[in-house]
């Protein structure tokens, strides 16, 4: 049985004009496909384009040629209200630095995104969401109150809470130290593998081989797009 397409690039470029001096490509001809399941890293070092990419694979921005299509949907004519919308049903987001709102406790972190799209019962859900990714006892802690792993895991609650179709994370364990960094690459992978379709941008080679694919950008460009069996696989 073949996977569903959850988003595709076609041909996408991305040209960033600098008043007055050259403008700069920061992504030129980049096509792929993200299928359901799928568990994806894409590497690169500064200045390759992954941020870039990520902005448009997650409708924050986008290109100046080509389509990005959404379940098949092209997204480059939505209205921002139409794309705020994609990206609340369809993508979830792990940020580096966290974006957690220091007065709001675990549980009012997890619940916003719920009041957004006007759900039901918003504080359960965040707490079963919460109790998923191991906080279950922290649910009223404030950001203040807890580790680099325990907000990071909040982040990561945060993004599950509508039941996204795709989860990107961008740089998840660049503020964290190795071990809890680790942790939180372990939880990535089960969650991929109860279902959830993964996109993790990172520079770091080892980060990298916790996925089954992996997309190398350079210069703008893919470099390389490789799959392996099984997490850890590469060479």
């Amino acid at each position: 049985m073949m996977s569903e397409t959850i988003l595709e690039l076609r041909n996408v470029a991305k040209v960033f004009e600098m008043g007055g001096e050259a403008p700069v490509t920061a992504l030129s001809g980049i096509s792929l496909a993200i299928e359901d399941g799928d568990f994806v890293a894409i590497l690169g070092r500064s200045g390759s384009g992954k941020s870039t990419l990520l902005s448009i694979l997650g409708c924050l921005d986008l290109p100046t040629s080509g389509e990005v299509l959404v379940r098949g949907q092209d997204v480059s004519s939505m209205s921002e209200n139409e794309l705020a919308l994609v990206r609340n049903r369809e993508i979830g987001f792990v940020f580096q630095s966290f974006h957690l709102l220091p007065h709001y406790n675990a549980v009012l972190n997890v619940e916003m995104p719920l009041l957004y799209a006007g759900r039901l019962e918003p504080q359960k859900r965040a707490a079963e969401i919460l109790e998923r990714v191991g906080l279950g006892e922290r649910l009223w802690h404030f950001p203040h109150q807890m580790s680099g792993g325990q907000r990071q895991r909040v982040a990561i609650a945060r993004a599950l809470a509508n039941n996204p179709h795709l989860l990107l994370a961008d740089e998840p364990t660049g503020n964290l130290d190795s071990r809890t960094g680790q942790d939180i690459l372990t939880l990535f992978h089960e969650l991929n593998a109860t279902g959830a379709t993964v996109v993790i941008v990172t520079h770091d080679h080892q980060v990298a081989a916790v996925a089954r694919r992996v997309i190398s950008l350079a210069d703008g460009s893919v470099a390389s797009d490789r799959r392996s069996m099984s997490p850890g696989g590469f060479q």
